[in-house]
């Protein structure tokens, strides 16, 4: 079963961050990883295990439920500088941007040609 996680992506001056609400997850059952060199995919697992023991049986059932998501990360990702944490059910991923230095050159009109 697919479970619909949703995943904001902010775009800072510094940093990419993407923020994921994973209710019910633990960390060892979610995976961040780098694909292909600039995609940036997200997954997990959870299991949830229901148990009733009645005087007639036992009964336990277990539903498995999974989520992946999928980024083409820009050109200024800087790949190689990747944080990822956990706290009170949110994972954050926070990639550093690199520095894009802003051309400040000199003005000039451009001559149209034509009729």
């Amino acid at each position: 079963m697919m479970i619909p996680t949703r995943i904001d992506w902010d775009d800072t001056p510094e940093f990419h961050v993407f923020k994921a609400d994973l209710s019910g997850f633990h960390k060892h059952n979610v995976k961040v990883e780098i694909e292909d060199g600039r995609v940036l995919c997200i997954s997990g697992e959870k299991k949830i295990k229901k148990e009733e023991r009645t005087d007639e049986g036992h009964c336990l059932e277990v539903v498995v439920g999974k989520f992946s998501r999928r980024f083409q990360l820009l050109e200024n990702a800087m790949v190689d500088r990747i944080t990822a944490h956990i706290a009170n059910s949110t994972l954050t991923v926070t990639i550093r941007k690199k520095d894009i230095k802003k051309h400040h050159g000199h003005s000039r009109s451009i001559k149209i040609i034509g009729i």
